[in-house]
């Protein structure tokens, strides 16, 4: 295999934090398409914190790519 257990493992839960960032920076949509709520869509949630999960999970992405797989000895 081209990784170890350990990295794929950890490219799983890199997968789930990107995943997270992305759902938590969905939504915002209003009902009627003519009233613009802007405390909705640039709230702190979805502005600030969303990208820094989704950059998070990228890092966590790198990371489980570059770790060197155990030795067997």
């Amino acid at each position: 295999m081209l990784f170890d257990k350990n990295n794929y493992i950890i490219m799983l839960v890199g997968l789930a934090v990107l995943v997270l960032g992305f759902i938590l920076m969905a939504g915002g949509k209003s009902s009627d398409p003519n009233v613009f709520n802007a405390a909705e869509i640039y709230s702190f949630r979805r502005i600030t914190l969303a990208p820094i999960i989704v950059l998070l999970g990228f890092a966590i992405e790198i990371y489980a790519i570059m770790k060197k797989p155990q030795s067997a000895s």
